[in-house]
């Protein structure tokens, strides 16, 4: 290790080697302790940097590193629009050039508090005091947006190959974040929901209440995954996987006599109004979007009369009904696509009152046979 003064400027520079790899630059220091302290630093961070990177042979640069898990399996994320924003956010934070070996748990910990600090979003222009005044971000878009984001660029450069000595513990950066409701939906909603709905919306909101498929996977439903012959709707589903569902009686009639208006989209809608902007013509049909399904939803919520309702929890309803109808935690679980059993287990209580039956009729058993034993003495 090295320090030395360049006529050419006031500060020392450090010049040193490690496994054959030239470290140098200047320390910003005019005085030599100093220099020598900063030099240190550097050694330390040069060798974790040559030992990360000495079987992955790859840049370890956040940029670049979110690069190559872009192109190798990022994109094609179930929401990589997310995606894309969550990796250009951190990118941002930390600048392109910040190596994930200089990433320790207390910067990671000062990323959390950093992200903490931020507001929900809102459509259209907000002044100051109207942003001001918006909700923080929840304990899971924090996880999930930073804290899981930069975890996964970890977990990408490791099987690469590279090496971490002061990866961030990760088990303590996560903020805890409440239990998934599960919401079903009373008979009298429904009915006030129908009674509310649009006609051309009905079709929409009908088969999401039968299917229990995400908002997105309903608006994105095209007729080249519909199969009335098979009976079977295959697509792709959360996380890249191949969802295969049932084509029921009744879904079918719900799906059956939406042929023909439109080629690709399986759900429409008519336009009330024109707009030349956007090529709308009043009465003709379009192709439903996922904006434009969260607003007829929040309209329905709205004139129905119905709270404290998501569209998600459509998905509840129905893996809560299937499972008090069916008993069977697995056929709900591929059902519903869930990766892992664990989700379903959220639904495990509806089995509670079939246990307490069960419970019953062995009390019940008992006493019978107590009866029994009874009278033949």
């Amino acid at each position: 290790m090295s320090i030395y003064r360049d006529k050419r400027s006031p500060y020392y520079q450090f010049d040193f080697q490690i496994d054959g790899h030239r470290f140098h630059g200047s320390t910003k220091c005019t005085a030599r302790k100093d220099a020598e302290r900063f030099e240190t630093l550097e050694h330390q961070k040069a060798a974790a940097l040559v030992k990360a990177t000495k079987r992955s042979r790859a840049s370890l640069a956040i940029d670049d590193v979110a690069a190559r898990l872009w192109n190798d399996t990022a994109q094609y994320d179930a929401e990589p629009k997310a995606t894309e924003t969550n990796l250009a956010r951190l990118i941002e934070y930390f600048g392109p050039t910040k190596l994930l070996t200089d990433i320790d748990h207390k910067a990671a910990k000062e990323l959390v508090a950093w992200r903490r600090g931020h507001r929900v979003s809102r459509r259209g222009k907000l002044t100051k005091d109207q942003r001001e005044l918006l909700p923080l971000i929840s304990n899971a878009t924090v996880n999930r947006s930073a804290s899981k984001v930069l975890q996964r660029l970890f977990k990408f450069a490791k099987a690469e190959g590279a090496i971490f000595e002061n990866e961030p513990k990760w088990e303590d950066l996560f903020l805890p974040e409440p239990e998934e409701r599960v919401r079903e939906l009373k008979s009298e909603e429904g009915d006030a929901l129908d009674e509310a709905m649009r006609d051309d919306y009905g079709p929409f909101f009908d088969f999401a209440r039968a299917s229990g498929m995400r908002l997105k996977e309903c608006v994105t439903l095209r007729w080249t995954e519909v199969n009335f012959g098979t009976r079977q709707i295959v697509r792709t589903g959360k996380g890249g996987r191949r969802v295969v569902f049932p084509i029921t009686p009744a879904v079918r009639d719900i799906l059956f006599p939406l042929q023909g208006q439109h080629p690709e989209a399986v759900f429409t809608y008519v336009a009330i109004y024109g707009n030349r902007r956007l090529g709308r013509v009043r009465g003709l049909r379009y192709p439903l979007t996922y904006n434009g399904a969260k607003t007829a939803w929040q309209r329905l919520r709205s004139i129905s009369g119905v709270g404290d309702f998501r569209f998600h929890d459509f998905r509840h309803d129905f893996g809560t009904k299937l499972l008090r109808e069916s008993g069977n935690l697995k056929l709900v679980q591929k059902a519903l696509n869930h990766r892992d059993i664990k989700s379903t287990l959220r639904y495990a209580h509806v089995l509670d009152e079939d246990v307490a039956a069960a419970v019953e009729r062995l009390a019940e058993s008992r006493k019978k046979s107590r009866s029994k034993v009874t009278k033949v003495s």
